[in-house]
């Protein structure tokens, strides 16, 4: 599959269970906005179970068929995550972000409840459809999905969301305005468009994530929310996806920065919390 292709089925997926995205997409892509009509997407990310078949050691040979390279690893101790970021040769191409929870460094009770869900895996990914394929165990409980909430959100989202793109990204560097505006206004220009189109907008460590000086500044919508089915039938209103925003600046040899900060994506994670 190319990233062309690739990219497609991500986003039909991906507002399926995010509208909000692309209501915002619209109010970005309006001519005053952007040239041509076009958002351009700077990353996407995903979200995986370490120590399963959908491992991201397994998923890493789908994203590097389709051309792309490993940029960097890692580690979000606090949240028991490692990571790997890719990039690919045509810079058209949007980054990939892929975490994986270390369910071994979980208690023995969150530990319990999510290998009986993942001891349904039983496949290896076989080809990039996997990135949109959901859940590959049976609906949790909501007992189960709210025992997690209180160690691990990420573990408890990925069980009930499944394996799906956690969020695109909009690139402030493409949107038309960027040229001659103070660097943050622009960022929190974009954030206050959003807001007054309706949404919220992840308010962790501050609406703008990073800096100029650290070459990278993010932020993001809170999650769209919708039914999801648990066992039983028993439906309930959840976290699903969101919206990111990245504003990248370019080094003293005027190379525009390409990767990721830790301290900032940890912020971002916060995105699809409930309360």
């Amino acid at each position: 599959m190319n990233p062309v292709q690739f990219f497609d089925n991500l986003w039909q997926d991906y507002i399926s269970i995010t509208p909000q995205a692309e209501v915002i997409r619209k109010v970005f892509a309006a001519p005053e906005e952007s040239a041509n009509g076009e958002v351009i997407n700077d990353h996407v990310a995903f979200r995986t179970f370490a120590h399963t078949p959908l491992q991201l050691d397994n998923l890493e040979p789908l994203v590097l068929a389709m051309g792309y390279s490993l940029q960097d690893e890692y580690n979000f101790t606090a949240k028991k995550l490692r990571a790997r970021s890719y990039i690919h040769p045509d810079t058209s191409v949007p980054k990939i972000f892929i975490s994986e929870l270390l369910t071994e460094q979980l208690s023995e009770a969150a530990q319990k409840i999510l290998a009986k869900y993942t001891a349904e895996i039983t496949d290896k990914p076989a080809d990039q459809s996997v990135f949109w394929s959901a859940c590959h165990w049976s609906a949790p409980s909501f007992e189960d999905y709210k025992t997690l909430m209180q160690e691990t959100e990420y573990g408890a989202w990925l069980l009930a969301i499944g394996i799906r793109v956690n969020h695109f990204t909009v690139s402030i560097n493409h949107l038309n305005g960027v040229e001659g505006q103070e660097a943050t206004t622009q960022i929190q220009r974009v954030l206050d468009r959003v807001k007054e189109s309706g949404y919220a907008v992840n308010t962790v460590g501050g609406e703008v994530k990073g800096t100029p000086e650290a070459l990278l500044e993010q932020g993001s919508t809170m999650a769209d929310r919708q039914q999801i089915e648990f066992a039983g039938g028993e439906r309930h209103e959840i976290p699903t996806c969101f919206y990111e925003f990245a504003l990248r600046y370019p080094n003293a040899e005027g190379e525009v920065y390409q990767g990721f900060i830790e301290a900032n994506a940890d912020k971002i994670f916060e995105s699809t919390n409930a309360a």
